[in-house]
């Protein structure tokens, strides 16, 4: 990752961290632009489009995070709560199976999941 891209993500990493996901999203979008292959980049901002209510945005960064990265369990759960909030059940299902698998001892990948197997 280059050094501009590295420090507009780390910048989106912590304005995350404070809660301030739109700020976030800035900061995130310059770095994806910078490195549009990186999977943590596309992460990170698919986190920062779903906690600023852009769930369209989110779901598509997730998904080219899950691309890019199959074993990126919170992609996976990002992508599967996006699917779930427009009615795609089964898809969410399988998405948050698959973080649920990847990392079993996570509690909200659980609970995410119950909740769309269980309505």
């Amino acid at each position: 990752m280059s050094e501009h891209a590295y420090h507009a993500y780390a910048q989106g990493l912590h304005l995350l961290e404070r809660e301030h996901p739109h700020a976030a999203a800035v900061a995130l979008e310059r770095a994806r632009d910078l490195e549009p292959e990186q999977g943590s980049i596309r992460e990170s901002l698919g986190r920062a489009y779903f906690r600023s209510g852009r769930f369209g945005e989110a779901s598509r960064e997730f998904e080219r995070a899950v691309e890019i990265d199959p074993v990126n369990d919170y992609a996976h759960f990002g992508l599967g709560l996006c699917l779930a909030r427009r009615g795609e059940r089964a898809a969410a299902r399988g998405h948050l199976k698959l973080a649920v698998a990847m990392r079993p001892g996570v509690d909200h990948y659980t609970r995410a999941l119950t909740q769309v197997s269980g309505d």
